[in-house]
């Protein structure tokens, strides 16, 4: 099952938590916001861990 993730960029600071939690390193900072660059399982620790609630894990349907 494929997923993506959505970014809020107004509500991102840039802290990088969601890349360094990516068991996958399906996500990287670009232009200072985490962009999925990789393929996602769905685990969702990047939504998780996010303290500023920026990032949700879709399934793509």
């Amino acid at each position: 099952m494929p997923f993506k993730i959505d970014i809020d960029k107004e509500l991102c600071k840039g802290c990088g938590i969601c890349t360094s939690i990516c068991g996958r390193s399906a996500i990287r900072m670009e232009s200072g916001f985490p962009r999925l660059v990789g393929e996602c399982v769905g685990c969702r620790l990047c939504e998780f861990y996010c303290p500023d609630f920026a990032i949700s894990v879709e399934v793509i349907v």
